[in-house]
């Protein structure tokens, strides 16, 4: 006889239905400091104290001086869809403050020791509600200062499983220093201070502008790679600052995009950005810090459990207001022209610093940099109101221009008065023939020339080489970062040591790696925080600039990760680094560049692909370039 089916769905129990949101909330302590520090801004705070103990996994700690909370609201907080921010559906179209879903403090506090002290301006007596683990454990009266003070205690520890996915305390500790720093540049007019294992970390007092609170935590000298941007297009109003394609990273971590004060992202926003940018350096990424400003009913920021990611109603508007916001901060510090007379030409171009001194700097146009025509000065751009010239080709059935006779040298030349002496044309150089040690591609070469600014062409004794200088220098300079096993690479003093600031989660790998960092010739030291003193770099790596050839170590050597029984892999990474900032940077490629680095290149072990794998050299044979002719 069949059994009667029994009902089997049922409501979840509050506790495990705020576990359940806390997966989706709280995912490290970093989300824990989002969260509150959030809702202390959203509490008209001017000033929040954030203190860290562990990396956050014993402790997060956030005071505000806010208007606090009465008893009843401190209870009802502690509800899941308790919020004092909406009311009826129509609120969530038009959403202006950070929080509003009111599942934040559920959720923590399901995983956590938790502790609430509140009190309003007007009251007296404040408010004190402890929770283990989602159980309330005590309510009282208390005495306290007006604001609000959470206390988040062993986070995860009733849930050893999602405790065992936390990264180290210095992992975690860095992320919620990045994560302090990005709410701390979105809101300059609050005060805020970072405290973590006893040690003050940051301090910053309220600023007028975003430009103080800017110069406050990277330094005076960022500008000089920043660009302002402030521009209102179709009611949307972009501001802030980008940097220049000189300074750049290989990751996103130094792009800070805010919608309406909210840090956010969506795929627009960082698709026009880079449609902004000329195409860089092995996808290198600029560095961003934009506020995006619009009608709080253009912009859905419900699509995200944490609202990371927001949607736009019409995100073609986004994308032209970023784009021509950006064009005009160019255009306006003189390095390019208005967006609207920006010419759909597709140019190869490559950042270029002031860092080796070859050839001449890029100028921007309508927001894409172009190299210079001649090297040490700026090429003019052609004008658009008629096409390009192109060169005018002979007749084959014209008779043929006779030849000018070479003048005698002791005869004065015949010039009328009234018209100028006309300039010698430029000799094409002299091919340069260099001799190959045992081993190499080739026995001989010889470096015919440059084709477009971006390859050089080698005669040998097999035929044709088209060579990529810039993967070639790659791998000349992997190959000098690592010399054979027992031998150090050597070091260049700097004339003066160069002193600087990286980004925390930066810091943190740096100072994790510094031996085997300086085991390659860099001369690096720690300072207080986040700072470091430079005083010596590889040879190899010339005059390089310290801070963003660090950053780029940094974030290698996180992405090399745990060392998988290969030897060395910490060595790769910076070795990998290294060449490619050194490369990227480098300025127009010229012919006595071209001799140096083939000079090199055939002294490498493995001088046919760059360390990244991607091709130094492609030989044309003689027997090929014969069958192309038809001469076989």
């Amino acid at each position: 006889m069949n059994e009667v089916p029994q009902p089997c769905i049922r409501t979840l129990p509050t506790v495990v239905a705020n576990q359940i949101a806390a997966g989706e909330v709280v995912e490290r302590p970093a989300s824990v400091v989002k969260e509150l520090v959030e809702n202390s801004i959203d509490a008209q705070a001017r000033r929040i104290d954030l203190v860290v103990t562990a990396g956050g996994r014993k402790l997060v700690s956030v005071a505000d001086d806010g208007i606090g909370m009465v008893r009843d609201d401190a209870l009802m907080c502690l509800e899941r869809q308790a919020t004092s921010k909406i009311r009826t559906s129509e609120d969530i179209e038009g959403i202006a403050t950070m929080g509003f879903r009111g599942e934040a403090i559920p959720s923590i506090a399901s995983v956590s020791r938790f502790r609430l002290t509140t009190r309003p301006r007007a009251l007296d007596v404040g408010t004190e509600v402890i929770v283990n683990g989602g159980e309330l454990a005590d309510v009282r009266d208390c005495g306290c200062p007006a604001g609000t003070l959470v206390e988040v205690r062993d986070l995860f520890f009733n849930l050893p499983a999602r405790r065992k996915f936390l990264r180290t305390y210095q992992t975690e500790q860095s992320v919620i220093r990045s994560m302090f720093l990005t709410l701390a540049l979105a809101n300059p007019a609050i005060a805020f201070t970072f405290k973590a294992d006893g040690t003050l970390l940051h301090n910053l007092p309220a600023c007028d502008s975003f430009t103080d609170r800017l110069r406050d935590l990277y330094g005076a000298d960022a500008f000089d790679h920043l660009r302002r941007v402030d521009a209102t297009t179709g009611g949307i109003r972009v501001s802030g600052f980008v940097s220049t394609p000189d300074w750049t990273r290989t990751d996103r971590s130094e792009q800070f995009l805010f919608v309406n004060r909210r840090p956010a992202t969506a795929p627009v926003v960082l698709g026009a950005i880079r449609e902004a940018y000329p195409p860089l350096e092995a996808d290198r990424k600029p560095i961003v810090f934009l506020f995006l400003d619009l009608d709080p009913s253009a912009v859905d920021v419900n699509v995200h459990p944490t609202k990371r990611e927001v949607r736009f109603r019409q995100p073609a508007a986004v994308r032209e207001a970023i784009l021509v916001a950006l064009h005009r901060a160019f255009s306006e510090a003189g390095e390019g022209i208005d967006a609207a007379q920006a010419s759909p030409v597709d140019v190869l171009s490559l950042p270029a610093p002031p860092v080796s001194g070859i050839g001449a700097a890029p100028v921007a146009r309508g927001g894409a940099w172009m190299e210079g025509a001649v090297s040490g000065a700026a090429a003019a751009p052609p004008r658009l109101d008629r096409p390009l010239p192109f060169p005018r080709l002979p007749d084959p059935l014209a008779p043929p221009i006779p030849l000018p006779q070479r003048p005698i040298a002791d005869a004065a030349p015949q010039v009328p008065p009234s018209e100028e002496p006309s300039r010698p044309e430029p000799q094409p150089p002299v091919p340069v023939t260099i001799p190959a040690p045992e081993g190499a591609p080739w026995k001989w070469c010889r470096i015919l020339g440059l084709l477009g600014d971006r390859y050089a062409a080698l005669e040998t004794e097999d035929g044709l080489v088209l060579l990529e200088p810039r993967a070639a220098h790659m791998r000349v300079l992997y190959e000098e970062l690592l010399p054979a096993p027992g031998t150090c690479p050597p070091s260049q003093r700097l004339l003066l040591p160069e002193s600087f600031e990286l980004p925390p989660v930066d810091a943190a790998r740096v100072r994790a790696r510094l031996d085997v960092i300086r085991s390659m010739g860099f001369g690096i030291e720690p300072l207080d925080g986040d700072a470091f003193l430079a005083d010596a770099l590889p040879a190899a790596l010339g005059n390089a600039p310290c801070r963003p050839l660090l950053i780029d170590i940094a974030t290698a050597i996180e992405e090399a990760g745990p060392q998988r029984g290969r030897e060395h892999w910490i060595e790769e990474a910076v070795a990998r680094a290294a060449a490619r900032y050194a490369v990227s940077a480098g300025g127009r490629i010229t012919l006595s560049d071209v001799e140096s680095i083939v000079r090199r290149l055939v002294r490498c072990r493995m001088p046919y692909t760059s360390p990244f794998g991607k091709p130094t050299i492609i030989l044309v044979s003689h027997r090929e370039l014969a069958r192309k002719f038809g001469l076989t």
